[in-house]
């Protein structure tokens, strides 16, 4: 498939479009490549501008785990007999057996990992060390330009993922002692210094705490600061979990944007919290420091913190802190700072020129109807499917891997005319909307 759609002629124009156009290769559009790979009349391809897949290679810190259950791969939520599962993935591997014994509370991340790295080893309509610097549109086609060659699509899906945001303060000292912690094992083994600060109270910030704690002979001082309330554990429970279903999405989609926000502030810890295991931890891990290893490690542990100002100190910096339990205005030192400050989504370069085509909010986050497309200015019938862009739209679950393969299923769905994927609303144990509203819930799902 890809010779065919490769083949260009000497103005750079291919001879076909593809029906569908991928830009990116991350968990979503992987997901979307493994269930197209068992529809036979949709050409699609995806590019990719690393040479091989890769995913988060940054995070990858010792004995880090999957928040989200196995079952919730790729493809098993909406075709189990795929063979691009994760269950597959170990009969392959001749180790089934193996995991089952090792009774995993959560899945190493690192094997997850290797899981997503053999599908995409084996998909046939994937192409890595293929950049995309540029996507225009003239009459009903997309044009996508490469370093030596073009295509065009009748259709777009961005799968490049979020990129780590970075607040105001930090952004003049970025650098290898000043960095978001989706580069920390890039950084981490190298760092030397005593007084480390990591800013964020989520998971992320847990496993660097967890990572400095266990690995720097020479930390001296800890700040760990966090906005929220106390360093708070995952909420999942089986009835925050309905979060992570359908059923919710469908009923999200109906709130007007006050509501969702509020809906989203309400449900954070669902998504957002610390694991169990890494709360634990670190408690053990500092226990075992400060009582029998008699290590002096000053380790501050500190909620309800702004970070309001840094600025360059000697050797290392001077952090300005707002504490919010009782309104005082606090100073730290470090010699480095570690941002676990999330992520956020942003259109990739290539799509300048396409970007005044493109509604955006209040916010400057771009907007998604319910069958995650970008509205934009363009012929209906030329979409530009978003993947992991619709948290304000479609809820909390769109960031995680939890319906990745359901929505990556409404993708090919809309993309065919028809339900090719069964996605009628399952019975839930929660009743989300009042009565008035379930019909036009209901119609999202099966109107294609």
């Amino acid at each position: 498939m890809t010779a065919m759609f490769a083949n260009n002629d000497r103005n750079g124009q291919a001879h076909e479009a593809l029906d569908l156009a991928g830009i990116g290769i991350g968990p979503s559009n992987l997901s979307l490549a493994s269930l197209l790979d068992g529809v036979g009349n949709v050409k699609a391809h995806f590019y990719e501008r690393q040479p091989a897949f890769n995913w988060h290679p940054g995070m990858m810190l010792p004995d880090v785990e999957l928040q989200s259950s196995y079952l919730k791969d790729l493809v098993t939520p909406v075709m189990p007999t795929s063979p691009w599962s994760f269950i597959s993935y170990l009969v392959a591997h001749k180790r089934l057996y193996a995991f089952l014994n090792a009774q995993y509370e959560a899945v190493p991340r690192r094997e997850f990992a290797q899981y997503l790295g053999w599908v995409a080893s084996r998909l046939k309509n994937l192409s890595f060390n293929s950049a995309v610097r540029d996507v225009s549109f003239d009459k009903d086609q997309f044009h996508l330009r490469f370093d030596n060659r073009a295509i065009i699509a009748k259709n777009l899906v961005l799968g490049t993922g979020t990129t780590p945001f970075v607040p105001a303060w930090a952004a003049p000292f970025l650098g290898e002692k000043c960095f978001h912690n989706s580069e920390a094992t890039r950084c981490l083994p190298g760092l030397n210094a005593s007084r480390i600060a990591v800013i964020g109270g989520g998971q992320s910030g847990g496993e660097v705490v967890e990572a400095l704690l266990n690995s720097k002979a020479t930390l001296k001082e800890l700040n760990w600061f966090s906005r929220r309330h106390n360093f708070e554990p995952i909420n999942d429970t089986a009835f925050s979990n309905q979060v992570f279903s359908p059923e919710y999405v469908y009923a999200f989609l109906n709130l007007n944007s006050d509501q969702k926000l509020e809906a989203l502030k309400a449900s954070i810890l669902t998504s957002d919290g610390l694991s169990i295991s890494t709360i634990n931890a670190i408690y053990r891990r500092l226990y075992s420091l400060r009582y029998l290893e008699n290590r002096n490690i000053d380790a501050k542990l500190s909620p309800n913190r702004d970070v309001i100002q840094v600025e360059a100190d000697k050797d290392g910096y001077r952090l300005i802190v707002r504490n919010r339990f009782d309104g005082g205005v606090e100073v730290a030192h470090a010699d480095a700072i570690v941002l676990a400050t999330g992520y956020q989504f942003k259109l990739p370069e290539a799509f300048a020129g396409l970007q005044d085509r493109i509604q955006f909010d209040r916010h400057n986050r771009p907007v998604l109807d319910e069958k995650y497309c970008l509205n934009w200015t363009g012929p209906k019938q030329n979409r530009i499917f978003a993947q992991n862009a619709g948290r304000y739209s479609h809820g909390i679950a769109d960031s995680q891997l939890s319906l990745m393969a359901w929505r990556s299923a409404h993708i090919v769905n809309s993309l065919l005319g028809r339900a090719h994927f069964d996605l009628e609303p399952h019975d839930s144990q929660v009743n989300w909307l009042s009565s008035g509203h379930d019909a036009l819930s209901q119609s999202i799902a099966v109107d294609y």
